[in-house]
């Protein structure tokens, strides 16, 4: 308790520092173009990151840019990664601050955001304010305060004159939003502690779970003629809807099958769909875009791709066009699920950093949304866990804003984490 009381002094006098840290960062527009694959700002994002770990003292810092030849043998290997992105002027930047030679933590933080529509923002979004203890900008909740929140918590710690027990690596990854990419990357080039800490939003809970994704495109096809004849042609929008109903009852007898206790059941959404050029028209081409979200565990991506593909083709047998003109099925996007063993030491001393903080129990629970904690368990085999500040209904919001509670509470666990895990022999 005397050292987390050094740390709550030292972070009282810091916390203007800290804020300002955060706010110089937000200020900066680091957003992918088209989902990364057309490239991304990140670069002077990550060149103020870099100055700042110079300042703080860092003993090591590494700059790497993201290849496609790191991605495609990801693909390769893990069926992880999305080809075909744009990474001029686009690296990772990865610090290291040495401890006495306990165990590392790595803070996995990523420096790009979603473009904002500026339109329907309060005020400019890369100009971030306070207001009623609340920061507004665009990524500062996803996730700017989290790469910050990890890298202020060794700020406390120097500050408070605290020596770091075990390594403490901070990685600031580029094209997340793209599907995961840099921390991709990051992994394949050999980047690895004794713990993870994956820094996404979590609304002062813990999660140990969340659901993998996989996004199909579907084409269809018909006939086009006029709609006056109408019965001369294929319409191929209402061929899609059949398909639309299959996928329906593949997701009802995932629904029956299914369950998870940290997870919501395995769903499906028709998130687009485009057809036709005009109302006199019957349409000869249809496509519509969807994302699965599946359970970790009990299911897997090439069960999702082949029982999903599977539903759609065999619906097509019940219908003379489709059974003879099947739809293109390919997948855009993917990326696996994730679950933490809760017997863990690693969760056990985050528990327990947590609650020093708190006063109270952390809530342990899973999350919908995929990123990047299944390539630091699944891949780099580390125990890992996503903590961060901010909400995920904040994430791509417009007039997004995280409560600087949360923020300064980030950094004390992070803090404590540090030592807890380090010290933990």
């Amino acid at each position: 308790m005397i050292v987390l009381s050094k740390l709550r002094e030292t972070l009282e006098k810091n916390k203007a520092l800290y804020v300002d840290k955060l706010m110089d960062l937000v200020r900066i527009d680091t957003h992918d173009i088209g989902h990364g694959i057309f490239g991304g700002l990140e670069k002077e994002g990550q060149e103020y990151f870099i100055s700042l770990l110079k300042e703080m003292g860092a003993d090591e810092i590494e700059t790497h840019p993201v290849t496609e030849a790191l991605i495609s043998e990801s693909i390769e290997k893990y069926q992880e990664g999305n080809p075909g992105h744009n990474y001029e002027n686009r690296f990772n930047v990865y610090g290291t601050f040495k401890g006495n030679g306990g165990k590392s933590i790595l803070f996995n933080s990523h420096m790009d955001t979603m473009p904002a529509q500026k339109e329907l923002w309060r005020r400019d979004p890369h100009e971030p304010y306070v207001e009623n203890g609340k920061m507004y900008g665009l990524g500062v909740c996803d996730m700017k305060s989290g790469l910050m929140a990890s890298t202020m918590a060794v700020h406390l710690l120097k500050d408070a004159g605290y020596d770091l027990p075990g390594d403490v690596l901070i990685t600031s990854v580029i094209d997340e939003e793209g599907g995961g990419n840099g921390s991709i990357a990051a992994v394949m080039h050999g980047i690895r502690a004794d713990a993870a800490v994956v820094c996404e939003p979590s609304d002062n809970e813990l999660i140990a779970a969340h659901m993998g994704f996989v996004f199909f495109e579907v084409e269809v096809s018909g006939i086009a003629v006029h709609s006056g004849t109408k019965w001369n042609g294929v319409n191929a929008i209402h061929k899609a809807m059949k398909l639309v109903d299959a996928i329906d009852e593949l997701e009802h007898n995932w629904l029956l099958t299914y369950k998870h206790p940290l997870l919501p059941p395995p769903n499906s959404n028709v998130g687009v769909m485009e057809g036709g050029t005009a109302g006199s028209t019957v349409p000869d081409r249809c496509i519509f875009r969807t994302c699965v979200h599946y359970l970790p565990e009990v299911m897997t991506r090439d069960q999702v791709i082949k029982e999903y593909t599977g539903a759609i083709l065999e619906r097509c047998q019940g219908d003379s066009w489709l059974k003879n003109h099947p739809p293109k099925i390919s997948i855009y996007q993917a990326g696996g699920s994730f679950e933490m063993d809760l017997s863990h030491e690693f969760v056990s001393s985050f528990k327990e950093s947590f609650k020093s903080v708190k006063n109270e129990e952390v809530k342990i629970v899973g999350s919908p949304s995929g990123c990047d904690s299944r390539l630091w368990k699944n891949i780099a085999k580390m125990p890992t866990l996503q903590y961060g500040p901010g909400t995920l209904a904040q994430c791509h919001a417009v007039d997004e804003h995280i409560d600087l509670d949360q923020y300064f509470d980030a950094i004390l666990v992070y803090a404590e984490l540090i030592l807890n895990w380090g010290n933990n022999k």
